[in-house]
């Protein structure tokens, strides 16, 4: 169908009620409410309640989307949860949602990209549509960092918090959709960002409890090196492969890493021109939930005009990138 595009066709997001404020967050780790804001430019996050797991807030964020479009759960084709938080190592977190939505008529499947996993995920949806393009695929990036955080780590446990993002993907008409995709994978630098035990290579033992092991590990001084050197020119390659300039681009969508980082990411990038949406500042690092929950926020606030060039980035650990650039627009 020649004048047919697969695109975002709806977004929803959902954070827990539970806000937590740097106050709060310097107690537990030993640092102040000023040196946190001052590092990472975040004032608050949310932690997700004590009865809720990943797929409670992938659900909420699925029923936002689903909503938007309106769509009842049976029109979905697939669900594609991305997440590095599950609910359990098996089954797929995805089925969980599945469940709950009763959306028995879609196929599911997790991907696990840790921060860039949402973009991952949005191409995986664009290749099924692709193939059957009647499809609907409900695309969800899901987290709840607050159960692996280490508060003695302060690297670490200011950063990261709890939320979900979802997009219903599908055919839209002309001029709009997405316009090219670039994935990056770097396993050279899988060990910057980590889960040391709970897997295969480390089971979980006593030892390895008392130790540590299940929390959550970065490496970030080599994580911003990472991410400054090799974003941007991933955001370069895309744009020309596209035949855009990133000058013209008119909203940036990236990854909630860390502010700091991401004022030095535009600046390289030459994003000077477009309307960077943060939503770290009150939801801090919600790792694959960042880019979908930055873009409903954008979405719902009327940020977004159809026809606006709207460029998507996920970055983190694998090492990995992911960025999409897409005209925004309607559903067919």
């Amino acid at each position: 169908m020649p004048d047919q595009r697969i695109g975002i066709i709806s977004t929803g997001s959902y954070l827990p009620k539970n806000e937590v404020s740097n106050e709060e967050v310097a107690e537990r780790v030993g640092v102040t409410a000023e040196w946190i804001e001052r590092k990472t430019q975040i004032q608050s996050r949310r932690y997700a309640a004590p009865h809720e797991a990943t797929s409670d807030l992938a659900t909420r964020a699925a029923t936002a989307a689903l909503e938007q479009a309106g769509l009842t759960p049976d029109r979905i084709d697939y669900i594609i949860v991305s997440t590095s938080t599950g609910d359990f190592p098996q089954p797929p977190t995805s089925y969980v949602v599945q469940h709950r939505l009763g959306a028995y008529g879609a196929a599911c499947f997790d991907v696990n990209v840790v921060c860039s996993g949402f973009v991952y995920a949005l191409e995986l949806a664009r290749s099924l549509v692709g193939l059957k393009p009647d499809s609907r695929v409900l695309v969800i990036g899901a987290d709840l960092y607050s159960r692996i955080l280490d508060f003695d780590d302060r690297k670490t446990a200011v950063l990261f918090a709890d939320g979900a993002g979802a997009a219903v993907v599908g055919r839209v008409p002309e001029p709009y959709g997405i316009l090219g995709t670039d994935l990056r994978s770097r396993g050279d630098a899988h060990h910057l960002i980590r889960v040391d035990a709970g897997g295969s290579r480390n089971p979980a033992t006593a030892e390895t409890v008392a130790e540590g092991g299940h929390f959550f590990r970065m490496d970030g001084r080599e994580v911003r090196d990472f991410v400054v050197d090799n974003v941007p020119p991933a955001l370069r390659a895309l744009a020309d492969r596209t035949g855009h300039d990133l000058a013209a681009v008119d909203h940036f969508v990236p990854h909630q890493a860390n502010g700091v980082m991401l004022g030095e990411v535009v600046e390289r990038a030459g994003l000077a021109n477009a309307q960077t949406h943060r939503t770290l500042k009150k939801y801090g690092n919600v790792g694959s939930a960042s880019v979908p929950v930055a873009l409903d926020e954008a979405n719902r606030t009327g940020a977004l005009s159809p026809g606006d060039l709207v460029l998507l980035a996920g970055f983190g650990g694998g090492m990995a990138i992911g960025a999409s650039l897409l005209t925004w627009g309607a559903a067919a």
